[in-house]
């Protein structure tokens, strides 16, 4: 039988095991993604005594998945680590990347959110693709859905994430000081961004100092913890969500913007056009003029936005918790079947 590993924080990540434990009759051990010594052991110890086929809920358990001894399946959510290192990570943390993924490599099977994410695992760690399986993350449309009224008191565009290099937050506060500039734009327009600002300190001085040097001061709104459902009321009323990553997994902003009925501007690197599909608008990550035209057609072409509303709320179906499940399963079938265990139920 296999077991999940369940985590506790509240993050993308955590939800994803969350999420699976609803709908997964599988046995589950809860933890937390980095442990101390004695802790190891402990996961380690439950977990043999759990089940015969372990699934981690991502990438950081390579690790654990050396000392296990039995056969394992790890979820990969992006491989961040690897295309857009941070240059000041600690000596442990080096160590520990170079574990997690020779612990990746050793993995019986391994689960992609996206095919985009399996061919950064085939390119960069050389996996076998016939060892990778694509599965896409969910959204929970009971939660994430239009919600009546409106969030703030004044029109805004909408940024979901954290401030780190990688998401391209300099791009898009250029792009916003170029629309704020035209006469076209409403006076009173406000760039929103939702999320803690990442693991350093620099990362929220970096957006300040480029904030103030744009003259922005008044113009953007920071909030860092909110719920799901408070984060569903910003989605449902923003004019639009704006993602200038140069890189995802997957990208799930995205696909909770659709479902609350909140159109999408997004770059055209790495998952994004393979998740939003027809459904958003796409742009160079490295072009604020281009992202800056975009966000002007969102806010002055009224048609434009309810068509891609329309085209989200098609695009959504695709991605439903039920559905990772259903798929997640069949990977333990498969597992279990290749290593010559009962098959879970």
């Amino acid at each position: 039988m296999a077991v999940l590993v369940t985590t506790v924080e509240k993050s993308g990540i955590d939800r994803y095991s969350q999420e699976l434990a609803k709908r997964i009759a599988v046995p589950t051990v809860e933890t937390r993604r980095y442990l101390s010594i004695p802790e190891v052991y402990s996961l380690l110890h439950r977990l043999r005594h759990a089940g015969q086929v372990v699934h981690f809920p991502s990438q950081h358990f390579g690790r654990y998945g050396l000392l296990l001894g039995r056969p394992f399946i790890i979820t990969v959510h992006d491989l961040v680590r690897i295309c857009f290192p941070f240059s000041k990570e600690s000596l442990p943390e080096r160590v520990g990347l170079r574990l997690d993924v020779l612990g990746l490599r050793r993995a019986t099977h391994i689960i992609a959110v996206s095919a985009s994410t399996k061919a950064d695992l085939v390119s960069y760690l050389g996996i076998p693709e016939a060892r990778i399986s694509v599965i896409y993350n969910g959204v929970d449309c009971q939660v994430f859905k239009p919600m009546p009224g409106r969030r703030l008191p004044f029109p805004y565009l909408l940024y979901v994430g954290s401030e780190r290099p990688r998401k391209n937050l300099g791009t898009l506060l250029t792009a916003f000081a170029t629309l704020k500039s035209q006469a076209s734009a409403p006076p009173d327009l406000k760039l929103v961004k939702v999320g803690i600002a990442g693991r350093s300190d620099e990362f929220r001085r970096a957006t300040l100092g480029e904030v103030a040097r744009l003259g922005l001061g008044k113009d953007v709104i920071f909030a860092e913890y909110v719920s799901d459902e408070e984060l569903s009321a910003y989605y449902s009323s923003a004019i639009a969500l704006v993602m200038p990553s140069l890189y995802e997994g997957f990208g799930l902003p995205l696909v909770e913007a659709m479902a609350c009925g909140c159109p999408v501007i997004a770059s055209d690197r790495s998952s994004l056009p393979e998740v939003a599909g027809d459904a958003a608008l796409f742009v160079d990550p490295g072009d604020s003029q281009g992202l800056a035209q975009l966000m002007h057609r969102i806010i002055t072409e009224p048609a434009l936005r309810e068509k891609l509303i329309e085209k989200g709320f098609k695009r959504v179906q695709r991605f439903s918790w039920d559905r990772t499940a259903q798929e997640t399963l069949q990977v333990y079938h498969k597992v279990e079947a290749e290593v010559g265990i009962p098959v879970t139920k």
